[in-house]
């Protein structure tokens, strides 16, 4: 009587770090921006936390994504001030041309349609969506974003 028939939600979920799936961060497809070549998101994201151009060349040229996230979690070297307030953009930008240099990327995206995209990670609560579900999911947030744009873009 006070229950009514509970809908099903449906959710695409992925791992920012799984370099197996081509929209994770972690992904090795490698696209042009800011005059660079990057070889994933990831290496653009985590080089782009620094303002000393020295070291975030050492992380563009990181031989893995695991690589990169790793250096720049590097605790010797001052990390920029406003970065909080701007890595959002920065995430958002590498992956909208990540999605325009590989249109399969891009195909990929627009085929989860309109199901929400969930980060799952245990630990994580701003990119994902932490143990219990109840993160930000800023990962899957910013994907639903780009995946509206390349729809908009696309009619």
């Amino acid at each position: 009587m006070f229950f009514g028939t509970k809908k099903e939600k449906k959710l695409f979920t992925l791992t920012m770090t799984d370099p197996d799936n081509s929209l994770a961060s972690y992904s090795k497809h490698a696209f042009e921006l800011d005059g660079y070549e990057w070889p994933s998101v990831e290496h653009y994201y985590q080089a782009k936390k620094f303002g000393d151009v020295e070291y975030a060349d050492l992380i563009r040229d990181a031989s893995t994504p695991a690589e990169a996230a790793k250096l720049g979690k590097s605790k010797k070297h001052q990390r920029r001030k406003d970065w909080d307030k701007v890595k959002v953009t920065y995430m958002t930008r590498a992956t909208y041309i990540k999605c325009r240099t590989h249109p399969d990327v891009a195909q990929t995206l627009l085929e989860t349609g309109d199901i929400e995209i969930a980060e799952v990670s245990q630990y994580d609560y701003f990119w994902g969506s932490g143990r219990d579900m109840r993160g930000d999911n800023a990962f899957g947030q910013m994907l639903m974003g780009v995946r509206d744009k390349l729809r908009e873009e696309s009619s």
